[in-house]
């Protein structure tokens, strides 16, 4: 089959982002290109398949804004729906019809002591750019907070345009002085138009409801309950429920204890097997498994891997029916159960310089036209157009444009032995043009401690590649994707083991050759911030410079964060209690820290609160320890600011050369 490109009319076109950074980069340049938000922050293709919505990020912090671009025609589009960041933020667009969109919009607001999310989704109207608010009117006598704006559960593609199935959350009111004080409460679901606004209860409220899982034919098969304790926290433990046809009575399905990954978790329904697609941890890693829904609960596994979890299902169309897995060793792959859909993707990849990984995004109601990604360790990521009936390829946009030019360096994976013989698996980034020998090195543990690194586009490890330094992320013992056997119990409970890993990934660039004597350092965000800080705690000798991002530093300040919210037990269960919490928490050992160190931290993080940083801070200077840390106001954890990122780039840029004695 034979592919070529098309010259559609593009949203890069139409939005003005057409530029692309310079293959030589100044120190300012490449802090700037590597620094800059993804150009597409989501993008979703009409059920027509003629337009593509798309997110793109503002120049004010946190800010972005929907843009529609027509894939025919010249016509520039004014941003239909923009939000300002501060308070509110736009996370995804997806169509209820040709003509109308839904998005989903959070915001933050400080409630007392506590920092409280809220989301809200809205429907968005293409002809007049007029917005109504799809989520249910919350009351001020409400017992509770109106927190939780609802989902779309199906999106009812045998129905037409126009109507989804969605969920609410209602909230018992006080009745004092009237009649009309609502006294159900619960998860609902419930059927809403889209244009006019009318709504029809199809689930009644469930007070101990977590989800609902639709058929996508418009019926709903299956619910979760999460049983809470009289305190009002939440129990880690789910039970299903399933009707064996749509409309019929409710039946236990399965349990799932989130804490222990134990049982069957469903998280998608086959009308025509009927039957539900769900993980469960088999021979100590997760796999896919399908359950028949016909009362028999004959279990089949679908997929498993002997050395890694698998970890998602591949779903497409409107109707997001299940045709593959995916699963990530060295690299993410795909096990497709349709053979089309594998060669054709395939067939995309060859046909794509550099062969990529391609991925579908999403597609137009027959299927005929798909949005794909295309990116690699290399390649930043770009959209296209694919479509079948023509069988040509259209490139609509980059990811990052800023980068578009510049050269970036190949990602290898590679294994590592720990001190206690175990091997751990890693990826190795060298600077272009080097011979791989006595560069000024940087040990990059990811964040999480729920999460592993992939082969793929990383801007902050590539840009530190960019600036002459061999980068090496480890997904030491505490990582997921690896098994329970690998994640231990945790990062933070087994602290030891996964800090002792991030060393030995220090020490095996020094004993490669990788590393120049006394040019090491180490750098992390979230998790990996914590275990960058933490490296010193096992090793003060081994790294000569810590860059910090966002990091946990106390562990019973982390735990104290989340008391008085429903997961607080959960979160008290992670974290765990004993020695560790003393021991595993980088403020209580600030005395043992060598190296200088740089943090920084988002003032609005409710991830990991600004505190943490604030207490490292004031712990180093205590023990007379050389440290400094920059606060960003208005940012949360993920410092989504191109300005904000640009200055952070350059600033560690600027404290590892002074460091390391560049």
């Amino acid at each position: 089959m034979g592919f070529r490109a098309t010259a559609l009319a593009v949203a890069a076109t139409l939005l003005g982002c057409g530029g692309a950074g310079a293959a030589e980069l100044s120190a300012a340049e490449a802090a700037r290109a590597f620094g800059a938000r993804e150009a597409v922050q989501h993008a979703s293709l009409s059920p027509d398949g003629q337009a593509v919505a798309i997110i793109q990020p503002l120049a004010e912090p946190q800010a972005s804004a929907l843009f529609v671009a027509r894939l025919s025609g010249q016509e520039r589009l004014k941003p239909l729906l923009v939000t300002k960041g501060d308070p509110e933020r736009l996370s995804r667009c997806d169509w209820a019809a040709n003509a109308r969109l839904i998005c989903n919009v959070f915001a933050f607001q400080q409630v007392g002591p506590k920092r409280l999310g809220y989301s809200r989704l809205v429907a968005v109207d293409l002809p007049t750019g007029e917005f109504r608010i799809l989520s249910a009117r919350t009351s001020d006598r409400a017992f509770t907070y109106g927190q939780y704006g609802g989902a779309v559960v199906d999106w009812l593609a045998d129905e037409g345009e126009g109507a989804v199935l969605m969920t609410r959350n209602f909230a018992e009111e006080n009745g004092t002085g009237t009649l009309l004080a609502n006294k159900r409460d619960g998860l609902a679901v419930e059927r809403v138009d889209t244009g006019t606004l009318q709504r029809t209860l199809v689930e009644t409220p469930r007070s101990d409801a977590a989800l609902y899982i639709s058929d996508q034919h418009g019926a709903v098969r299956i619910y979760a309950q999460r049983p809470s304790a009289a305190s009002g926290y939440l129990g880690a433990e789910l039970q299903y429920y399933y009707r064996m046809r749509p409309g019929g009575p409710w039946a236990k399905f399965s349990d799932f204890d989130e804490t222990t990954k134990k049982g069957f978790r469903p998280v998608a329904v086959d009308r025509d097997l009927n039957a539900a697609y769900g993980f469960e941890v088999i021979d100590g890693r997760q796999a896919v498994v399908r359950v028949a829904m016909d009362g028999s609960m004959k279990r089949e596994v679908v997929f498993a891997h002997p050395e890694v979890d698998v970890d998602e299902l591949i779903r497409i169309g409107r109707q997001r029916r299940v045709v593959g897995v995916s699963f990530a060793t060295d690299r993410r792959q795909a096990v497709f159960f349709d053979p089309t859909i594998k060669s054709l993707l395939a067939s995309l990849s060859r046909a794509l310089p550099g062969q990529p990984v391609v991925r579908v995004v999403d597609a137009s109601r027959d299927e005929t036209r798909l949005l794909v990604w295309a990116g690699s360790d290399v390649l930043p990521g770009a959209y296209y157009l694919y479509d079948k009936t023509t069988r040509q390829l259209g490139h609509i946009m980059d990811e990052r444009p800023q980068l578009k030019a510049v050269k970036l360096a190949p990602m290898k994976a590679v294994t590592y032995t720990a001190s206690d013989g175990t091997s751990v698996p890693a990826y190795l980034i060298l600077p272009l043009g080097s011979d791989g020998k006595n560069l000024p090195a940087i040990v990059m543990p990811h964040g999480g401690p729920g999460a592993r690194d992939e082969w793929g586009f990383d801007w902050l490890a590539q840009y530190f590649a960019a600036r002459g330094y061999a980068v090496l992320q480890p997904n030491f013992r505490g990582s997921t994707g690896y098994g329970e056997g690998w994640y231990q119990k945790n990062g933070f409970q087994s602290w030891r083991t996964a800090i002792g890993d991030v060393n030995d990934a220090g020490r095996w660039l020094k004993t490669q050759g990788i590393a120049a004597p006394g040019k090491l350092a180490i750098v992390g965000w979230s998790y990996g911030g914590y275990a960058a800080l933490q490296s010193q705690v096992l090793d003060p000798d081994l790294f000569q410079a810590i860059v910090a991002i966002a990091p946990v530093t106390d562990l019973e300040m982390l735990r104290d964060q989340y008391r008085g919210f429903t997961s607080f037990r959960m979160v008290e269960t992670f974290i765990g209690q004993g020695a560790h919490i003393r021991e595993g928490s980088p403020a209580q050992n600030a005395a043992k820290i060598k190296a200088p160190v740089l943090m920084f931290h988002g003032d609005q993080d409710t991830n990991v609160t600004v505190r943490q940083a604030q207490l490292m801070e004031a712990k180093l200077k205590d023990a007379g320890k050389r440290v400094d840390l920059v606060v960003f106001p208005g940012l949360d954890h993920q410092l989504d600011d191109s300005a904000a990122r640009t200055r952070m780039l350059e600033r560690a840029d600027t404290f590892l050369r002074t460091s390391l004695g560049l």
